[in-house]
């Protein structure tokens, strides 16, 4: 894991500012916000040497979800009162269309601060922290293996690839060939799967896991540094300012959203 500042950050501040960048955008009257925040998410992914798989990330998800969206909201959504492109089949709206790409940008800042939360924290300085903060170890030990099956899954089937190939089992090739490779790598991943279960079921209870009345320790040290006060005064700070915003332009107050087509 390379080291960056926001690798250095502690992992309770970087859930903070998942939280308050996700409902900050939800909160913002349009999308333009959540834009904003895209941007800022990809400095951060270049400062923490993380923009190249982040960019395929972002957009491998962004672009098919957009053209989805903006095809069913833009095209058929009960809002639409103004026509701003004529398919000939169907019309886009102008409503329908502004609401599609606030749903975009939301799932995008969601999906870029956890991706990058995920890629800059060691799993076990995760789960140290949240022990700190009062989070039970079963919660903690949940959420680690929730985080940790898909990469280890990942592994697995690669190494499984791996011995088949050794052995003279074609991988490659057109799909069919490929699927007829991956059938065989199933009955070893589940199998595999299954024992490492049990191993390490059987590993945290001769460790005393499953004692009640005993707080569990950590070999692992998270200090919360005065740069994480800040961050997190600073991004909360931030959610309250914009749902306060919000709020006022909900009820006309303060006109907060950029004019589209007459219409806010």
């Amino acid at each position: 894991m390379p080291d960056s500042p926001l690798a250095r950050m502690h992992p309770i501040a970087k859930i903070v500012g998942i939280c308050s960048l996700g409902l900050s955008t939800i909160a913002w009257p349009d999308f333009t916000l959540g834009l904003f925040f895209i941007l800022v998410l990809f400095l951060t992914a270049t400062t923490a040497h993380e923009l190249r798989p982040f960019a395929k990330i972002m957009l491998g998800f962004g672009i098919p979800v957009t053209i989805m969206l903006l095809f069913i909201q833009g095209c058929y959504s009960p809002k639409n009162t103004k026509t701003i492109l004529d398919l000939g089949f169907a019309k886009m709206g102008l409503e329908g269309s502004l609401y599609a790409a606030k749903i975009v940008v939301t799932l995008m800042v969601f999906l870029g601060s956890f991706y990058l939360t995920t890629k800059t924290t060691y799993m076990g300085r995760l789960v140290a922290a949240l022990s700190q903060v009062g989070v039970p170890s079963k919660v903690g030990y949940l959420i680690l293996a929730s985080l940790n099956v898909v990469p280890q899954m990942q592994r697995r089937i690669t190494v499984i690839e791996q011995s088949q190939h050794s052995r003279g089992l074609e991988t490659g090739g057109n799909i069919i060939s490929r699927a007829r490779a991956f059938i065989p790598l199933l009955g070893p991943v589940v199998l595999s799967s299954l024992t490492d279960s049990q191993e390490r079921g059987m590993t945290l209870e001769t460790r005393g896991f499953g004692i009640k009345g005993i707080r569990q320790t950590s070999y692992i040290e998270v200090q919360w540094r005065r740069a994480d006060t800040l961050f997190t005064a600073c991004i909360t700070l931030l959610f309250l300012l914009v749902l306060a915003g919000s709020i006022l332009s909900g009820m006309g107050i303060v006109p907060l959203g950029i004019q589209w087509g007459g219409r806010a």
